[in-house]
């Protein structure tokens, strides 16, 4: 059954879908400790899309690089295929952190003699391929999806409280069940559409010339929660509108903006609390929704870096926009957020805000990632998860304020839990300012009229 009061979009390429089980996992190395678990059970297939992977990104555990877990997985039989970046010449400063297929990338996979199977996926010009999405075993009784915004980023391989420096702090969710369908569907749209396939040095590995099939069949049930994925998909990067199974035929090549019209949605269907983390919140529509939900009396809380990634030019435009977000700070039931852990010198010290997350009134979430920002609404490919389950929401907001607050929050409502965090991160702040970093927890409160980011 639906949920009633938070809508899902009917602009999706992908239907809603009941019975999933999901499972939100906070922060880098529960996130891919449970990767990588699920990966050393697989059966049959392990395929991934990757964004960025920095050069000494290392998996949990001594388990080595990415390319050591997957290839083992490759030597144990498993189809092991994944779907790179490539930028385009008005990304190319992005390369540095992209396996994009550089000579050197083409090395090391000869020296490993990988047995992964590559495609590389260029976006439409000055947009990036933004997804980040596994899937174990597609199509069998078992599949599992991950599906979040976390980078293969040693500065992402962290574990909650942040106790250290140079920390991201990021989110994913485990997904079972019918929607499963859904991702599967997607990697194989994007696998046989990659725009690299038929280029020199465009893909790699025995097997990586051949076209899949779209899945079939969708998966038993396995949980309670509604599941709808939804995504950004830019008109005319890819053209074959087959249906996922039991859902219908769609016009891709006209492009995907389910992501943009879901947070629309939500935030206007709030009745009592708006929890979101997102590392940009940067386009006037989303702020416009914010507002009017503020106006009627919703509290929200929006956690965003405390030291954003931004130029010091600041256009006229954007200053326009800067002053209308500012304006939410002149409600009591808006809180701007940061937050900061110890480092070595009993310091504090910035937490960088990775994460693209919306908690809707304890019942409905998306996690993925999608940023709130022009690029990720409008023209990257982007992937979340948007699902409503009250209890797995409610025990979501709580293991989140449990490491932001170091305070229990599971005895009270969404809305006291609010109010709770806005009186925690305003002390923080007060004690930040007078030079005392023994917090309560990690948030504290930012200055929403003189925030850039």
């Amino acid at each position: 059954m639906t949920n009633d009061v938070i809508p899902f979009v009917p602009s999706a390429s992908y239907p809603i879908r009941p019975g999933n089980l999901v499972r939100p996992l906070i922060d880098g190395e529960p996130a891919f400790r449970r990767i990588c678990e699920t990966i050393e059970a697989a059966q049959k297939s392990v395929w991934v899309t990757v964004t960025f992977m920095w050069a000494d990104f290392e998996m949990p555990d001594g388990r080595g690089g990415t390319f050591d877990v997957l290839d083992r997985a490759a030597t144990r039989g498993i189809d092991v295929r994944v779907i790179f970046w490539r930028p385009d010449a008005k990304t190319e400063w992005l390369r540095r952190n992209a396996f994009w297929g550089s000579k050197i990338h083409i090395d090391l996979l000869n020296a490993r003699r990988s047995g992964v199977k590559i495609r590389w996926d260029c976006a439409h010009p000055g947009f990036c391929q933004h997804q980040k999405s596994w899937i174990i075993d597609a199509g069998a009784e078992n599949e599992t999806a991950f599906v979040g915004g976390i980078n293969l980023n040693p500065h992402s391989m962290v574990t909650p409280g942040h106790r250290g420096e140079g920390h991201n702090h990021d989110v994913y969710v485990e997904l079972a069940g019918p929607s499963v369908v859904d991702v599967h569907h997607n990697f194989v749209q994007r696998w046989n559409e990659a725009s690299e396939r038929l280029a020199e040095h465009g893909r790699w590995g025995m097997g990586s010339e051949a076209r899949l099939q779209f899945p079939a069949q969708v998966p038993t049930a396995r949980g309670s929660a509604v599941v709808q994925i939804q995504r950004t998909i830019h008109p005319g990067r890819y053209f074959d509108g087959q249906a996922a199974p039991e859902g219908i035929s769609y016009n891709i090549a006209s492009g995907e903006q389910s992501n943009f019209d879901q947070y629309c949605a939500a935030i206007n269907a709030a009745r009592r609390s708006i929890y979101m983390e997102n590392q940009y919140v940067d386009v006037p529509e989303i702020v416009d929704c914010l507002h009017r939900a503020l106006k009627r009396g919703v509290d929200v809380v929006l956690l965003m870096p405390a030291e954003p990634d931004v130029g010091s030019l600041i256009p006229p435009a954007r200053q326009a926009f800067l002053k209308a977000r500012a304006a939410l700070g002149t409600f009591e039931g808006f809180m701007l957020a940061g937050i900061a852990g110890i480092g070595a010198d009993g310091r504090r010290k910035p937490i960088y805000v990775h994460a693209k997350l919306m908690l809707i009134d304890d019942e409905w979430a998306t996690v993925g990632s999608c940023n709130l920002h022009r690029f990720s609404l409008f023209g990257n490919s982007e992937m979340n998860v948007a699902f409503s389950e009250p209890n797995t929401v409610r025990t979501f907001r709580c293991d989140l304020l449990r490491e932001h607050l170091d305070q229990d929050t599971s005895g009270i409502n969404d809305r006291d839990a609010l109010h709770l965090f806005r009186k925690i991160a305003r002390a923080n702040r007060r004690k930040y300012e007078a030079g005392d970093h023994a917090w309560k927890g990690l948030a504290f409160e930012l200055d929403p009229g003189k925030y850039v980011g």
